[in-house]
């Protein structure tokens, strides 16, 4: 799938080939989360440990070349599968070996907190949205339901041009599915797709990801200039697709779309959040629910998610390994769980400027020395207590 200058680009970008066809890379979420500053909005919205989260695909090839992707040409593109079809067993193992190598550098280090390095070591989530499209590996319904067995829930996001694959797919703890524009001259601007009828792919993709039972998801990334338009058109769609939820997320100036848009084009996080309101105008059904500033992401949800005037986003992990596992049918509020508090509540808090946000970072770096110096003193004065000399060495 990947030429040799293809998967040296990639390599030399950190991420870690496995077998012919799949890729794993460390999320920086996952790194800021094992040095205590914080998880990803995964964590805010649905209970996701970061640190404990591996990102992965299992195609490097995509039907699309959206304009907003990191994904520089080099990467391979197709509309039907050509190649190899790895082993799922082998694409899991050494996943999560590739993920164990790239973290081993953080062990013992005094930026990273220990307990969360020893818990990073057990895997209890999978993002299938590296790159590429992950819905077209053959086998990729094998690979679910090992990672089903395993505990390991999965989140999955397709581009919306396979529906005959979306509805044949294995459980899926949550499923997403990309909607890049409204329109259909605005899709072919922005995800410029190799398929004639992409249009009509993304009509029945949408009716396929209505008939699911399990957790659905529709995100819309928001390109200032360019699809942040039409929010009613938005809003037919999303309808159409029926999902649990909705997340409105700024395009990120990174990665090879720096070739073809500008800083310009990401959007502040009070603009993605006026823009979900205007589409949020037009879905009665549905209401804000959460927010995420340093990832300028905002959650919408449906209210059949808020019982007895408590919104239940969170997972239950063990509830949906076990109704995974069943063969019987369930939906995704059987293992939905109550949102914490925290977690709730969508502001009017600004962006910060540049010179604010170093500020910010400072003071967070300056929390946590004084935070782990305390665990040093700590440490140092138990071992002193229970008369432990390697400790105090």
């Amino acid at each position: 799938m990947l030429s040799k200058e293809a998967r040296e680009d990639l390599e030399r970008q950190q991420y870690r080939i496995v077998g012919d066809h799949s890729a794993v890379k460390v999320c920086g979420w996952t790194k800021n989360l094992l040095r205590g500053r914080g998880g990803c909005y995964k964590l805010k919205f649905y209970g996701i440990m970061s640190h404990q989260c591996l990102q992965m695909s299992t195609s490097l090839s995509c039907a699309n070349r959206c304009v907003f992707c990191w994904r520089g040409y080099k990467a391979p593109v197709s509309k039907g599968w050509r190649w190899n079809v790895d082993d799922p067993a082998m694409i899991l193992d050494e996943s999560l070996r590739a993920q164990a190598k790239l973290l081993i550098g953080y062990r013992g280090s005094d930026k990273v907190l220990a307990r969360l390095y020893e818990q990073a070591g057990t895997v209890k989530h999978v993002a299938l949205s590296l790159t590429g499209e992950p819905i077209t590996y053959p086998r990729i319904n094998d690979l679910l339901n090992l990672f089903n067995q395993r505990g390991i829930s999965t989140f999955l996001v397709t581009n919306a041009q396979y529906p005959d694959a979306i509805r044949a797919l294995a459980p899926v703890t949550q499923l997403y599915l990309s909607l890049d524009a409204a329109t259909k001259e605005l899709l072919k601007k922005v995800d410029v797709p190799l398929f004639a009828d992409y249009w009509e792919r993304l009509q029945e993709s949408l009716d396929a990801l209505a008939a699911k039972e399990g957790r659905t998801c529709i995100r819309l990334t928001a390109v200032k200039g360019l699809n942040m338009t039409h929010p009613a058109d938005y809003a037919k769609l999303i309808l159409k697709g029926d999902p649990d939820f909705l997340e409105v997320k700024a395009y990120m100036h990174v990665g090879a779309s720096r070739l073809r848009l500008t800083a310009d084009h990401m959007p502040l996080h009070e603009e993605v959040r006026d823009f979900a309101r205007d589409v949020l105008a037009y879905l009665p059904d549905y209401e804000f629910v959460s927010e995420h500033f340093p990832s300028r992401v905002v959650m919408i949800a449906h209210k059949r998610f808020k019982q007895r005037g408590q919104w239940r986003t969170w997972l239950d992990f063990p509830a949906f390994k076990r109704l995974s596992l069943s063969g019987e049918p369930f939906t995704g509020l059987d293992y939905s769980k109550l949102t914490p508090k925290a977690c709730l509540g969508v502001t009017d808090k600004k962006t910060p400027s540049k010179e604010e946000s170093r500020a910010r970072k400072l003071k967070r770096e300056e929390r946590y020395t004084k935070l782990r110096e305390r665990l040093t003193t700590a440490k140092a004065k138990r071992a002193a207590e229970e008369g432990d000399e390697n400790e105090l060495e």
